[in-house]
């Protein structure tokens, strides 16, 4: 066993700073965030295309497809911006 005390984690930006690399953590988070928003604009748009395309309800699908898109749309606008200006607060 080490008789040294135990050292922390460096957090991300030590290693971009080793390589003379400066960004803000709040940069790598809003571009981490826009990576997901771009992920899960590509699964829905698959996800609608099959549910509609292949449901035999499709009675059911446009209102449960409008309901997500706007859930989902209004959860990453806010945690984009930080307005929830579509989101009912209470």
């Amino acid at each position: 066993m080490n008789d040294q005390p135990l050292q922390p984690f460096s957090p991300p930006t030590e290693l971009l700073a080793r390589y003379h690399i400066q960004y803000s953590t709040g940069l790598l988070v809003e571009w981490f965030l826009y990576a997901v928003f771009a992920f899960w604009a590509v699964y829905t748009i698959v996800a609608v295309y099959h549910w509609l395309r292949y449901s035999h309800t499709n009675f059911l699908a446009f209102p449960a497809i409008a309901i997500h898109l706007y859930i989902s749309f209004a959860l990453i606008s806010y945690a984009l911006s930080g307005n929830p200006m579509l989101l009912p607060l209470p």
